[in-house]
């Protein structure tokens, strides 16, 4: 058979199934129709009730004595659990989506901050929880930080870089905890402690004039995502099941159809320990975003090696830890990025003109960062889950033991003699 002749029959076959298709576009046209009206009106839907959401920035004023452990965040963290979905007709038909939280550590030319982004509904109930374990902190309703930062890509005078991070392992494995610092235990001195949000504290601390490094971490409600061996769904402690039984060998059959037993290592019995101690926690859906950003005369390009090890020191070579999903200083190759399908209509410029590639990621990130964008769009990223004991230990208002000159802390309150002393 000639080329000609093959050619001339694959150009007939092709016209066989278009035909095919064609013939039996009434039975099948409406069923994908109806998918894809389905997804626009859900993505306009929760547009629309995302727009109606009114939020408040909270920042908090940490006294320069602080004796609480991150036990105390960790209490506070249990309240923003919110679990509730209402009825089905608020989800798909009024487009209700999760409420979210984002705890932000911000460093504004050195000066240090801690805030909490909430919608309105819940701001009473995060104040009443933090003053109830950190009595002498001052809370705030401020303005939005970002506001004051105007960057919008190439011509800005503005520079900046990102990044977002994600687990390098499974989401039951859990990372290094205030717990493994032994912060948990009482009666240690302030000078002996040794708090793993230091070294980041510090670091915020040293950005220099006209720079600004910006660090978020966003929380929600945990979805159902892991897909379980007989094809259901299931949570990430169902996760977690599956890996204690691997790691016990539990499922492992004899030929004749006995269990094998098994003797575990020291190291697989600590594993499985630290899998199970984080199961018995609340678990929340997060994303971690930085942003490093200056005017274009202050810019220090040194500061970008500095965003992969933030979060070094909550990371464990046996257990979890992070790594980057995405760095808006980018690889050289757009499929080093991660792309998501919005990103598509942009594919000719990110492949063919290197300075705009750049800029087009780092101004979607700068986007994302201020409409705390992660678990819907316009940046929608898979998320990963972190305990309320692992989130205590990346924020929290930590004690004497951060010196940080910058770092702005409030005199701790004196209370008044008591009324009952003898004169």
């Amino acid at each position: 058979m000639t080329f000609t002749q093959s050619l001339a029959n694959l150009f007939s076959e092709t016209i066989s199934i278009f035909s095919f298709l064609f013939d039996y576009f009434f039975y099948w046209g409406p069923i994908i129709f109806g998918f894809i009206f389905w997804g626009v009106w859900i993505k306009y839907a929760q547009a629309k009730w995302r727009s109606g959401m009114k939020w408040v920035m909270l920042e908090i004023k940490v006294p320069k004595e602080i004796n609480k452990s991150p036990v105390a965040m960790e209490i506070v963290l249990d309240s923003l659990y919110q679990s509730g979905r209402g009825e089905w007709w608020d989800w798909y038909w009024k487009g209700r989506v999760r409420d979210w939280f984002s705890l932000e550590m911000v460093s504004l030319e050195g000066h240090i901050k801690f805030f909490i982004r909430t919608t309105v509904t819940y701001k009473n109930i995060i104040e009443a929880q933090i003053y109830a374990q950190y009595p002498d902190v001052e809370i705030y309703e401020v303005p939005d930080y970002t506001r004051y930062v105007d960057y919008h890509g190439l011509g800005s005078a503005w520079e900046m870089f990102g990044a977002e991070y994600t687990l390098s392992k499974p989401d039951p494995y859990p990372i290094k905890t205030y717990i493994d610092y032994g912060l948990d235990k009482e009666g240690i001195k302030e000078e002996f402690k040794i708090d793993p949000l230091t070294s980041l504290i510090e670091h915020l601390g040293s950005i220099g004039k006209g720079e600004q490094l910006w660090i978020q971490i966003l929380l929600k409600v945990p979805e159902s995502r892991y897909r379980k061996e007989d094809g259901t769904k299931g949570d990430w402690k169902d996760e977690g099941k599956d890996l204690i039984a691997k790691l016990m060998k539990r499922n492992e059959k004899t030929p004749e159809g006995w269990t094998k037993l098994y003797m575990t290592t020291k190291g697989e019995q600590e594993t499985i320990a630290a899998i199970e101690r984080s199961m018995a926690k609340y678990g929340f859906d997060c994303g971690i975003r930085s942003i490093y950003i200056a005017k274009k005369e202050n810019f220090d390009g040194r500061q970008a090696k500095a965003l992969s090890g933030l979060f070094r020191p909550f990371s464990s070579g046996t257990l979890n830890g992070f790594k980057y999903l995405i760095q808006s200083i980018g690889p050289d190759f757009p499929w080093q990025h991660h792309i998501t399908f919005e990103d598509f209509v942009l594919l000719p410029r990110i492949f063919f003109k290197k300075g705009e590639r750049y800029a087009e990621l780092r101004r979607k990130h700068f986007d994302a960062y201020k409409h705390r964008s992660w678990f819907y769009l316009p940046r929608k990223l898979k998320p990963f889950v972190l305990t309320t004991e692992e989130i205590a230990t990346i924020f929290h208002f930590p004690g004497g033991v951060a010196q940080t000159p910058t770092f702005g802390r409030i005199p701790s309150r004196k209370s008044e003699a008591p009324v009952n002393l003898p004169t």
